[in-house]
């Protein structure tokens, strides 16, 4: 797979996740929001929350859930880009991390890829 379909089925999962955002409730504010310490895929919030979420897309979990692809390193990177983010957009909800899994094992022609949100990641 090229690098260009590589982010074609990434961002085709972070629209999957952002609906699925919508659906409960939350307005989606950034989409991809990049700093110079790194890109948070997806910042939604509600009434409570503004959370920081990190997509991961899979085809199988044959190697490994998506979450064990958010190491402490990736994690630090988010936590450093939502300083910037909340330094830009001062809130009063309460910051989060969550990590959101989506199975498709066709890809973009998957029928009904899955979605496995974890709260609270990190």
């Amino acid at each position: 797979m090229s690098r260009m379909d590589t982010k074609l089925l990434g961002r085709w999962g972070e629209a999957l996740v952002a609906a699925d955002l919508r659906k409960r409730g939350f307005r989606v504010v950034a989409h991809s929001y990049h700093t110079r310490f790194g890109e948070i895929d997806l910042i939604a919030e509600n009434d409570t929350y503004l959370i920081f979420v990190e997509v991961k897309l899979r085809s199988s979990e044959a190697f490994a859930p998506g979450r064990m692809a958010v190491t402490p390193k990736k994690q630090r990177a988010l936590r450093t880009t939502a300083e910037c983010y909340l330094a830009q957009y001062p809130t009063r909800a309460q910051p989060r991390f969550d990590v959101a899994e989506v199975l498709a094992p066709e890809g973009v022609k998957t029928a009904a890829p899955q979605i496995t949100y974890i709260e609270d990641a990190f």
